[in-house]
């Protein structure tokens, strides 16, 4: 893992601070690690996969609730790179940990499924960003009510 470069090494580090708990911060790494040592079943390297699947599931609007005379409107946005990211990230680790509690297997494997699904542009991530950007592009009539 040493030849990584500046973004590589910053996606790491989301992955595991937003993985960890009560500090436990050595554990949720090896597990991170584990899941990237995996045989990948792809010619790429696993890193720049997850590089790949982060920039694939990223969203580039959102709604937000906007009330305008006593009523309550979605109204969409654009979102900004870093929530871009986050959103991703978060997504992406909240499917693997359903897949865990459905499917009963070790986190590695399933953060491992996940992240092979999101490339290939399914997965329970990907239908999340897909359902946004529907809900964004259904509610599109509304963006008049935006005011920055």
């Amino acid at each position: 893992m040493g030849g990584l470069d500046g973004e590589q090494k910053q996606l790491i580090k989301k992955l595991v601070n937003f993985r960890m708990k009560e500090g436990k911060r050595t554990r949720v790494r090896t597990i991170f690690y584990q899941t990237f040592h995996r045989p990948a079943r792809t010619e790429r390297d696993v890193i720049k996969l997850m590089v790949d699947v982060v920039e694939k599931i990223k969203p580039i609007c959102e709604v937000e609730k906007v009330g305008v005379a006593g009523t309550i409107y979605d109204v969409p946005r654009i979102v900004a790179r870093d929530r871009q990211q986050t959103l991703a990230i978060r997504w992406i680790l909240e499917a693997a940990f359903k897949r865990r509690i459905s499917y009963r297997m070790s986190f590695e494997k399933c953060s491992f499924a996940e992240i092979l699904d999101a490339y290939r542009k399914r997965g329970i991530a990907r239908k999340k960003r897909e359902n946004l950007h529907g809900l964004a592009s259904t509610n599109r009539s509304f963006a008049h009510f935006r005011w920055w």
